[in-house]
């Protein structure tokens, strides 16, 4: 598991440096989760998840704020959550998950991303059998097992501990999510350094010099794409 955790830290390292953007991004996925429900995050459990792990990003109070009051009003917007599945350079593998008002321009954009940085868009589920969607949740300032005997207590089952970089991280099922984090806060834990679900690779792949170069500039466009929200890929 630590060679995924590195990944995440990677991606969160990298979306720290556009934090604009990444603001845009939450900015719009909060809107989306709760327009699906409640504007409320302890009656809209998708809005709940999409704010903790905008938390972890550090994402302002007043752009959450503005995209709740958003959906609160009689904005006719309607966006479609799509994901894309495609290859990289050295066929790495490549999850885009996207919110769209126009399916045909953001179906578009992702060809190109992957056309013009030595990629190629899948089928649907060519990719995604070899990820595993995944809570990750993780603590500073505990050890492995201070957690595993929080974990234990609350009765609350998880997949793996791993202690890496002083951070316990935890991997949990998707469902379990809101299980071990209410845990947590329950045992005075209400920070952490990661808390989302993800998708996690089952089998990571290591590129050639010049294959992870072309791999990045692809991971680069996709990630500028308006309409992208996320990028899952297998590449250490």
């Amino acid at each position: 598991m630590g060679r995924k955790w590195n990944n995440i830290k990677e991606k969160k390292a990298s979306k720290d440096a556009n934090t604009s953007r990444i603001y845009a991004k939450f900015g719009l996925e909060i809107y989306v989760a709760a327009r699906k429900g409640e504007p409320d995050p302890e009656a809209n459990r998708a809005l709940k998840v999409v704010l903790e792990r905008a938390k972890t990003y550090n994402v302002p109070k007043a752009i959450i704020d503005r995209a709740i009051d958003k959906a609160k009003g009689s904005s006719d917007e309607i966006y479609e959550e799509l994901r894309y599945e495609g290859f990289g350079p050295n066929g790495a593998m490549v999850i885009v998950d996207t919110l769209t008002n126009n399916v045909n321009r953001t179906a578009s954009s992702v060809r190109a991303a992957f056309s013009k940085n030595g990629g190629n868009m899948g089928v649907n589920g060519s990719v995604a059998y070899m990820f595993d969607a995944t809570a990750v949740i993780g603590i500073e300032g505990k050890s492995i097992d201070d957690i595993m005997e929080l974990l234990l207590e609350a009765d609350v089952d998880v997949r793996d501990l791993v202690e890496e970089d002083e951070i316990v991280m935890v991997y949990a099922d998707p469902e379990q999510f809101h299980a071990v984090q209410e845990s947590f806060k329950k045992a005075g834990i209400t920070e952490f350094s990661i808390a989302e679900v993800t998708m996690l690779a089952q089998n990571n792949v290591s590129l050639p010099e010049e294959g992870q170069v072309q791999f990045d500039k692809l991971i680069d466009a996709l990630e500028d794409l308006e309409d992208v929200q996320q990028v899952f890929h297998n590449v250490e």
